[in-house]
């Protein structure tokens, strides 16, 4: 009999860490993109009336549904983009993709705040409106995964959680720049002015900040996991989309259940929040745009504390308490939000710090769940697939369900489906906080000694 050593699954050597300085940068070109990215979102949610009237026939309320509606549009758009990007970043690298998507999502934001209004060519406005938005779509569906897996594979594993929470930081901060801008035009412009083309200037304002993303990503190495797994791979294709789905299904199960939570409860607080606030709950416009600033600048202070927590406890501990949470308390704090100003404000701080742990762990948590080899495709596929279904939708879904019942607590209804999702999810995802990522956390490590027959 011959005594054969194996190493562990998760025992690959290593290549050497990215000194501090690499580090940094690779965490701010992943953060900047993506608050690129989310900036997009946060100017569209938070101009949604000033869009509406502008690019849309009919009345206010019909305008603003047919807005929110093609905010969705954009969402179902995003597999197509995972499923295109995912394999390709995959295949030719993480740093290209990203460098690729970024251009695309800023030159058709900058392409949103030029349209002319329906007054002036009619249904191309909206038809108009509803191409970038596709182009959008298209390019975050590699965007997010492809910016979650550079920044995880980048960073420590022992840290993943707190470098990787500014990702998010960088999500919550093109947010609140967005809804800033809105803010802060509306109040020096004017309604009028802003009705007329004051609406189109932080659209105009992504141009910028595409180019100066794209500068930092393409100046940047790709990961040294991807790049060693080049060199152990050599010429070996990236897995077709079949064999991705008949491999690594229980991946791709556990991450679009969890991402159902997350991102119910995300788009529902940060996009349609301003809309239904002022709609809902009879906020002025410029009262809507100020409780999720409020609140998203209290949860950026929170991330990088939870994204440390979660190296010591755990990724399942976070999204457990995160989960058990919003279950509990959505319902009286979307009962306190309905009492005006302050009551809106402290229940969106509240709801955002019960979101927080979910937020600050993703790219710690969904790119570790998949082996290197179909980490960016799995991820992209598994998270854009579940977004375009449930977290794209969940305006349109809120104000429709509301509409057709009359009661103003249907989001938070929605929001507790979502997290009973998430928690079935949960039970089944492997803890990987402090884990290399090379390896596959869904298969048991293989024995140390293998025996082989002489």
């Amino acid at each position: 009999m011959i005594m054969e050593t194996a190493l562990p699954s998760d025992a690959a050597p290593d290549c050497a860490p990215a000194d501090p300085s690499t580090l940094r940068r690779a965490i701010a070109a992943s953060a900047l993109g993506n608050a690129t990215e989310w900036f997009d979102y946060g100017i569209y949610a938070y101009g949604v009336t000033y869009i509406s009237a502008a690019l849309f026939p009919g009345d206010t309320d019909e305008a603003v549904l047919f807005a929110l509606a093609t905010f969705a549009i954009s969402f179902l758009v995003r597999p197509l983009g995972g499923l295109f990007w995912g394999p390709l970043g995959d295949r030719i690298g993480r740093k290209s993709v990203l460098a690729l998507t970024i251009l695309l999502m800023a030159g058709a934001t900058f392409g949103v705040g030029l349209i002319p209004s329906y007054d002036h060519i009619g249904f191309w406005a909206p038809t108009l409106l509803i191409l970038l938005r596709m182009v959008q779509g298209f390019s975050t569906g590699g965007e997010y995964g492809g910016a979650a897996t550079f920044m995880a594979e980048y960073a420590p594993d022992d840290r993943r959680g707190f470098f990787g929470s500014f990702l998010e930081f960088g999500t919550l901060a093109g947010f609140s720049l967005g809804a800033a801008l809105m803010l802060l035009f509306s109040l020096t412009l004017g309604d009028a002015a802003m009705h007329d083309w004051g609406w189109r200037i932080p659209f105009l304002i992504a141009a910028p900040m595409g180019l100066i993303g794209t500068y930092l990503r393409s100046r940047m190495e790709d990961t040294p996991i991807f790049l060693e797994e080049c060199v152990v791979a050599e010429a070996r294709r990236s897995p077709r989309i079949g064999t991705l789905v008949r491999d690594h299904w229980r991946p791709l199960l556990v991450v679009g259940g969890l991402v159902v939570a997350l991102n119910v409860v995300n788009y529902t607080l940060l996009s349609y929040m301003p809309t239904y606030l002022q709609r809902r709950i009879g906020l002025s416009p410029d009262q809507a745009l100020i409780v999720p600033i409020v609140g998203m600048l209290f949860m950026m202070l929170f991330l990088p504390f939870a994204g440390a927590l979660s190296d010591r406890v755990g990724r399942r501990p976070m999204w457990r308490v995160s989960l058990i949470g919003l279950l509990v308390g959505v319902v009286p704090l979307y009962m306190l939000m309905g009492t005006g100003l302050a009551g809106a404000t402290v229940a969106f701080v509240l709801l955002g710090l019960l979101y927080v742990p979910q937020l600050a762990t993703i790219s710690a948590t969904f790119p570790a769940l998949f082996p290197t080899p179909v980490r960016f495709a799995g991820f992209a596929i598994a998270y854009n697939v579940s977004t375009s279904i449930f977290g794209g939708t969940a305006p349109a879904i809120g104000s429709a369900l509301i509409g057709w019942t009359g009661d103003q607590l249907m989001p938070a209804y929605y929001m507790i489906f979502a997290c009973l999702i998430g928690l079935a999810a949960l039970r089944f995802m492997p803890e990987t906080a402090g884990r290399s990522l090379r390896g596959d956390p869904f298969v048991p490590p293989a024995s140390p000694i293998r025996r082989a027959a002489g």
